[in-house]
């Protein structure tokens, strides 16, 4: 700017300079002008015109000068990247943003070629466009990705080429965001178009303005049918006023409301949903849309029925199970105690069931505790509560009881229906009940004591014949009282050595070999000599007791198959009997039994555990936990009294069971019933398909054995082969005996 001035002032003087020599030699013209003065004259007019035209020239270039430095400001410092690049690529200027655009300073990317810079995949895309600028006429426009960094980043390119056609600018805008912004709306689109929920949109007036192909198929509406039609279109009228005044009082409050619903298809049809609502607010706090996501959860609503049912009722006659049943008393005695009423519990047992079963097969028994069930349901009222626990037993629940008159005359229309004959296929037979009676509070004020004592009450019946009922009376206390006489002394007899095991084999049919054996304890009192576990096992389960008694069978066990694996065979295996008591204790040691097993350098294979089929009926987390760590370390399972129960088959693929040992009861006819030859087939056949070996039971005649081999059962028990006996006279069998096939 001062060179400009400078310029200015210089041109000043010399134009008064002009003017002042001008002045001073201006005479006027005459014909007495010589040649000379006008000469000099035209020198001095030319002289100012020349300076006067340097004056301009002089402005010109300034302004120029001007632009320039203009211009290449707003290139440095423009908000866009530019760079100037010849035809090849090569870079001849780049600005500021050019510079952070490519994370590289400006004196580094000066002569450098472009392509350099761009993403292998984009390479030739940028030489084609480059191509086009200096070929084509005006701007030209490119997206590609750069390198930067690592990183690729999407821009986009207008370029013009310049006068010259030497070299051109390119403006480059990073549209990265823009890029991701489109992928995410597409994949958006694509989800929402390919989600197997269906989608409704509805703008703030609950009009729908758009639907996925899910909701097509769920609903059966096209898009079509379905834009611009209320949402109210799949409403079923299931739900009350009440419902959506709720749905919506948390929409408008929260935004946000989920659960199900019956909906309504085009068909006609109803279903239920799981419908989750969402609200889109704009930037002032208004409704814009509500985005609704629903699936038919009708299916899965039946299946958790079914499992409920499963859990809580019996899968036979549909009445409550035990569990429900221990709930419902649980909630009648809180009832009682509120109201100080009284209630009853009638305990139920059939006193010819067993016969029945096995001379008309357990199908005919199944159906003959159907009608039962129903039988006894006719005597009481819909307050009442009618159970089966299990087996051929059932339990009420009389409460609100005004009167003890009421509980005699269920008793008594109970036993009176039961003396009219069941119609079973082609015949006619005879079923009575004997009947335990408790009330509380007068016997007892918790659950297990009332049926505890009206199970007691229900076997004086039995004793006095059947067909009858009996109230719980004091005169039962005397078989409490020898029950806890055994119960001290059991608690005694670990400690005084008065336990030992015997051992029955388990022969294999096809060979007549002996590898496995049957753990079972004895008990030898002082006093009253052998007791059978049948009485004491049931009282060391309800005392506890029968989780140490275990682990030391488990122990001995342990002992005696180390011996006859160094001794006869190396994988002789030894099954212990494992009670649904110790399973379900949190005192059952089993990592001991595992570590027990290793300090003796044997593998879990060498024992198996015995469980009852009913273990698995009412399988709790942790017997499934427990059977799990078994299947784990080796140890197998084996499933004893197969065939007793009524829903186990279920669970036999969700366990890991080794052996299915098939109840005696069922070998005992085999060789003179046809249905229980039948149902020993059928069960050895499944056990097999299902990868299981099969243990017979109660083997006691050759033709029984001669049976079940040509069966294909796997291995035989029972006093066929032998007795359980002391391991020293167990020993003796591992000599062949002709008799038994052994």
């Amino acid at each position: 700017m001062k060179k400009k001035h400078d310029r200015a002032k210089e041109t000043k003087n010399l134009r008064q300079f002009a003017e002042q020599v001008i002045s001073d030699n201006l005479v006027p013209v005459t014909d007495t002008l010589t040649d000379e003065k006008k000469l000099v004259h035209e020198l001095l007019v030319h002289q100012v015109e020349l300076v006067m035209q340097n004056e301009a020239l002089q402005e010109a270039r300034a302004t120029t000068e001007i632009a320039l430095e203009r211009y290449t400001e707003l290139f440095d410092f423009a908000p866009t990247a530019y760079f100037t690049l010849a035809a090849d690529g090569g870079i001849h200027q780049a600005n500021f943003r050019g510079e952070l655009l490519l994370g590289i300073e400006r004196g580094k990317i000066v002569r450098k070629q472009f392509i350099n810079h761009v993403s292998g995949e984009y390479r030739q895309v940028f030489k084609r466009f480059l191509e086009t600028v200096f070929t084509g006429e005006g701007a030209q426009q490119c997206e590609i990705t750069l390198q930067v960094g690592g990183i690729p980043i999407w821009v986009s390119i207008e370029a013009t080429v310049d006068a010259s056609r030497k070299t051109c600018l390119a403006s480059m805008i990073d549209i990265s965001e823009q890029k991701r912004n489109v992928q995410e709306l597409q994949l958006a689109a694509t989800i929402y178009l390919a989600l197997d929920e269906a989608i409704m949109v509805a703008d703030a007036n609950n009009q729908i303005i758009s639907v996925n192909e899910a909701f097509t198929r769920l609903t059966g509406y096209t898009a079509a049918e379905a834009i611009n039609q209320s949402t109210s279109l799949l409403k079923s009228g299931r739900q009350n006023e009440a419902f959506y005044q709720e749905m919506w009082h948390l929409l408008n409050t929260t935004g946000h409301w989920q659960g199900e619903i019956w909906n309504l298809r085009k068909n006609g049809g109803e279903f239920i949903g799981w419908l989750s609502i969402s609200t889109i607010y704009s930037d002032t706090g208004e409704v814009v849309h509500r985005v609704a996501m629903f699936s038919d959860i009708t299916d899965k609503k039946q299946t958790e029925d079914i499992i409920r049912k499963q859990a809580d009722f019996d899968l036979l006659t549909g009445l409550p199970n035990r569990r429900l049943f221990y709930d419902r008393l649980q909630q009648a005695i809180k009832k009682a105690k509120r109201e100080g009423q009284k209630l009853a519990v009638l305990f139920l047992d059939l006193d010819q069931f067993k016969d029945i079963n096995d001379t008309l097969g357990h199908e005919i028994g199944d159906r003959l505790l159907n009608e039962v069930a129903q039988r006894l349901d006719a005597c009481i009222r819909d307050s009442d509560t009618l159970a089966r626990p299990g087996g051929d037993e059932f339990i009420i629940i009389l409460d609100n009881l005004d009167e003890f008159n009421s509980i005699e005359r269920v008793a008594n229309c109970i036993l009176g229906s039961m003396a009219l004959p069941f119609q079973l296929e082609h015949e006619s037979c005879y079923v009575s009940l004997s009947i335990g009676i408790t009330l509380f509070p007068d016997d007892a004020v918790v659950v297990d004591e009332l049926v505890k004592k009206a199970d007691q009450a229900m076997y004086a019946a039995k004793r006095q014949g059947g067909k009858r009922f009996c109230y719980f009376a004091p005169s039962m206390q005397a078989a409490a009282d020898s029950r806890l006489r055994i119960t001290n002394d059991l608690r005694n007899a670990l400690a005084n050595q008065q336990f030992w095991v015997a051992y029955q084999p388990i022969v294999d049919l096809a060979t007549g070999d002996i590898h496995k054996a049957e753990a079972l304890i004895r008990w030898q009192h002082p006093t009253q000599g052998l007791i059978s576990p049948a009485e004491f096992i049931p009282i060391a389960e309800d005392t506890g007791m029968i989780v140490e008694i275990g682990e030391w069978v488990f122990h001995q066990a342990a002992k005696q198959v180390l011996k006859w694996r160094s001794k006869h065979h190396p994988h002789f295996q030894i099954s212990v009997n494992k009670s649904p008591v110790q399973f379900e204790s949190q005192h059952d040691n089993i990592n001991g039994w595992f570590e027990h097993l290793q300090h003796l350098e044997l593998p879990g294979a060498s024992i198996t555990v015995e469980i009852t089929e009913g273990l698995l009926m009412d399988a709790s987390s942790i017997v499934s936990e427990k059977l799990l760590i078994y299947r784990d370390t080796g140890m197998q399972v084996s499933l004893d009294d197969f065939g007793t129960g009524y829903s186990s088959m279920s669970y036999l693929k969700k366990f890991d069971i080794d052996y299915l040992k098939i109840d005696q009861s069922f070998v005992r006819n085999v060789t003179t019933d046809s249905t229980d030859r039948t149902l020993c087939e059928t069960m050895i056949m499944m056990a097999h398909k299902l990868g299981m070996k099969v243990i017979a039971e109660g083997i006691e005649t050759a033709e029984q054995r001669d049976f079940l081999m040509q069966a294909g059962c796997d291995y035989g028990q029972g006093y066929l082969f032998s007795r359980p006996v002391p391991a020293e006279e167990f020993e003796l069998l591992f000599h062949p005996r002709n008799d038994t096939g052994l």
